[in-house]
């Protein structure tokens, strides 16, 4: 697909990947272009054979774009499986009308993606990918946290993050971390996103972590969010038995999903 034979599916596509920001999943392009995935992928095949995109896993970046923007679009293809069972699982907790945060995560990306058919939601978040997915649904109201744009994680932090944040009363405040410490509770790799947990902790009625098995056996250096505040655990594998002792001892309700694919209707 040279540049003088661009099909109009092809300059569609890259046309939602600059309103995008430079880097999607296929999934979202789908949705977003309203055809099949199999649609979406064939023209990423093309555009990425011409030198216009760049496929990454799960997803595609514009050619030319900074290489760590598709850090997000490919971590959002790991673990998928086990992400959306946790996503599902979690979006149970969450009603009609309810004020939720939920952070720049993937995991919280697909919790999102859960979310498109509640109405009247009030949703709070600094990510981007989740601001794409609720935007103009079904009477939600959406507030998308300003401050300074990190490329890595799609979304903002700092200052003015925090500032903006603390001003709502959560019913549900979702997050994801990076590791879990039996003594130091959910920490981060980023001090930004740690800072973020704590402001968002503290106006929260509620608070639900989605974490996949490889977070229970990991560490990083910032404290986020304290053993006692997060009231309800969810992952894809059990707990070791320290961590789910000091958990439970808590507070904290601990729930384990099947990541097993959802069942297909018959044909």
């Amino acid at each position: 697909m040279s540049a003088e034979k661009l099909n109009h599916r092809g300059v569609e596509l890259l046309q939602a990947l600059e309103r995008f920001g430079g880097s999607a999943r296929s999934a979202d392009l789908a949705e977003a272009l309203d055809v099949s995935g199999e649609t979406v992928r064939r023209t990423i095949a093309g555009l990425a054979e011409a030198g216009h995109v760049q496929r990454v896993h799960g997803g595609v970046l514009l050619s030319g774009q900074d290489t760590g923007g598709s850090d997000f679009v490919a971590r959002m293809g790991q673990r998928a499986r086990e992400k959306r069972a946790i996503a599902r699982r979690i979006a149970t907790e969450i009603t009609d009308g309810m004020t939720v945060f939920l952070d720049v995560s993937t995991t919280t990306s697909f919790v999102a993606e859960c979310l498109t058919r509640r109405s009247g939601l009030t949703i709070v978040t600094n990510g981007v990918s989740v601001g794409q997915a609720l935007s103009d649904r079904n009477r939600t109201s959406l507030h998308l946290l300003g401050g300074e744009m990190s490329n890595r994680d799609n979304g903002t932090f700092g200052t003015l993050t925090e500032t903006q944040a603390a001003r709502f009363a959560y019913d549900l405040a979702i997050f994801g971390v990076d590791a879990i410490s039996v003594s130091q509770g959910y920490l981060y790799h980023s001090p930004p996103e740690a800072a973020l947990a704590g402001v968002v902790a503290r106006g929260a009625a509620r608070i639900v972590v989605g974490a996949t098995g490889e977070k229970l056996h990991s560490t990083a250096p910032h404290k986020g969010l304290l053993p006692g505040q997060v009231d309800m655990l969810v992952c894809d594998s059990t707990l070791p038995p320290d961590l789910a002792t000091a958990l439970a001892a808590a507070g904290t309700r601990l729930v384990v999903v099947d990541p097993a694919p959802e069942p297909q209707p018959a044909t």
